[in-house]
Parts: C-alpha cells; sequence; structure tokens
C-alpha cells in the first residue's frame, strides 16, 4: 500500500449510527470496522465500553505519517466538494468548511486513541478480499465507504469475494454507501444481491439518515 494515494478521512461514531442504522443493541454486539481509516468511531464507541475491532492498510504507517498525508490532501478535497455545490446534501454536514471541521475532528479523535488501539489489538492493519480472522469472529461486520464507492477501481470479483470474506467472519454485513465516485449506483450491485439472493442469503437495500453525496443515502444488508 502506498499512502501517497490515500485519502484519509474518517468518521465519527455518531456519523456511523447513521451511516448504518446502528441501535443500541447492534452497538453491543462485536463489531468487526472494515476499512475504517482514520475513523474516531473505534476510538469512540471503545469509551463507552464497546467492543470494535478496525481492520485497514493504513495502519501500517504512524500516527504522524496520517496526519503528513490528512494535511496534504485535505485542501484540494475540499476544493473539489465546494467547485461542484450539486453533488452534495448540507444536512448533517452544514457546509464544505463544516465537513472539514467534522473530519478534522474525527481525525485527531483516532490519533489521540491510535497507539493506544493498536496495543490493544483494536487497530489492525489488513484488507480485503482476506480477512485475518476466524469464522464468526465477530456479530456484524461494517464496511464505510470503500465497497461500491470505488467501483471504478475494484472491480466485480474482488467485491463478490470481500462479500463473502465478511459473512464468513460475521453472520451479518452492512456497506455504504452504494453509489460510486461518480454519483451513480454501482454496477457490481445487482449482479450482487442475484448471486447473494441464490446462495440463500437475506438480502436488503435500507434508507438510511445519512446523506453527503447526493443520492447516497441507502445502505446493503446481508444477513446469513
Amino acid at each position: 500500500m502506498r499512502l501517497d494515494r490515500v485519502v484519509p478521512f474518517g468518521r465519527t461514531l455518531d456519523e456511523y449510527i447513521q451511516i448504518f442504522n446502528l441501535s443500541e443493541a447492534d452497538l453491543n454486539r462485536r463489531i468487526l470496522g472494515v476499512g475504517d481509516g482514520p475513523a474516531s468511531f473505534n476510538a469512540e464507541a471503545t469509551q463507552l465500553g464497546k467492543s470494535v475491532c478496525s481492520i485497514d492498510p493504513i495502519y501500517d504507517f504512524s500516527a504522524a505519517q496520517i496526519q503528513q498525508r490528512f494535511d496534504a490532501v485535505v485542501d484540494d478535497i475540499l476544493d473539489q466538494v465546494a467547485a461542484t455545490p450539486q453533488d452534495w446534501v448540507w444536512s448533517y454536514h452544514r457546509s464544505p468548511a463544516d465537513l472539514r471541521r467534522n473530519r478534522e475532528t474525527a481525525l485527531a479523535r483516532f490519533l489521540a486513541d491510535y497507539d493506544l488501539g493498536k496495543q490493544a489489538g483494536r487497530y489492525r492493519s489488513g484488507a480485503l478480499p482476506k480477512l485475518e480472522f476466524a469464522k464468526d469472529a465477530f456479530d456484524l461486520a461494517l464496511c464505510s465507504h470503500f465497497l461500491f464507492l470505488y467501483s471504478a477501481q475494484v472491480d466485480y470479483e474482488f467485491h463478490r469475494a470481500s462479500i463473502y470474506e465478511m459473512l464468513r467472519v460475521s453472520p451479518e454485513i452492512r456497506i455504504f454507501p452504494l453509489l460510486t465516485l461518480m454519483l451513480k449506483r454501482s454496477p457490481h450491485l445487482d449482479p450482487l444481491l442475484r448471486d447473494l439472493t441464490h446462495q440463500g442469503y437475506w438480502v436488503s437495500v435500507q434508507r438510511v439518515p445519512y446523506e453527503l453525496q447526493r443520492g447516497g443515502n441507502e445502505m446493503l444488508v446481508v444477513r446469513r
């Protein structure tokens, strides 16, 4: 993995609750965050006594390196957002400036917890489509802003293998969003829905209360 290809934007516990429609009962399950990056979800949930493990290849890098990469890309990313106002919904985040503040807050909380969390095994370097966990190691696996979003960069077979691997380590998975970076519904979604249904899995596309990408307010839920 090359850090210079990463946009290290993370999300907060409150964002995860809205992105994945997480109930209090959900939060009390053993949760795996796949591709969490510098989200503060793990740090905040851990403070509340919850059980969360995050995996991401970015955890090969130091806190200082992750901070440096954030600082290197944040201005350009937010300039792109500000230049395309028709592509975004300013409800949860009130403006590009508010989005930046929220991303900075998430990063700061993550970095404050990072070294301790690595020592405790809560942040582990790893990546789809192969997870180094035993079958049913978790009760709920969440994948935020990776699968489907990067459909142009990651092919159907990768998506399929990744979803089945997540279902190996957890009986329920949730993936958000279902749009690509170009704000189009992922071309991989419908074939995967057919495949999963044919294999006997319970599948559902569900609306969630969070929307930043215009039209990006749905998640995929799959259960064994």
